[in-house]
């Protein structure tokens, strides 16, 4: 489940805060490892641990490589956690009638 992979991949800290980065718009990798606090390798292997999970794509520039969050990745994740909620939105309001009719 392409979902499973999105979780998983946000799930990290540091890759959540590469997308959050990421949400103002396409960066190099050397401008994500700043202020990271770790290499530029490092920073690669999480930004290629989105890509493979359809959260980043990265596209060549002239000599730079440009990362850019992938939206349809993102919505896809959206519409799970949405009828996650409305399901759970569904079982909590037949809990909450159960509830009025004992007292």
């Amino acid at each position: 489940m392409a979902e499973a992979e999105i979780f998983a991949a946000l799930g990290d800290a540091t890759r959540l805060h590469l997308a959050q980065r990421l949400r103002d718009g396409p960066a190099s990798l050397v401008r994500l490892t700043e202020g990271m606090g770790m290499s530029r390798q490092a920073v690669a292997k999480h930004l290629n641990v989105m890509q493979a999970a359809g959260l980043a794509a990265c596209e060549r520039q002239g000599r730079e490589s440009l990362w850019r969050l992938q939206p349809e990745a993102l919505q896809l994740a959206r519409s799970q956690l949405d009828a996650l909620s409305a399901a759970w939105d569904v079982r909590l309001e037949a809990l909450r009638r159960h509830v009025e009719r004992e007292h």
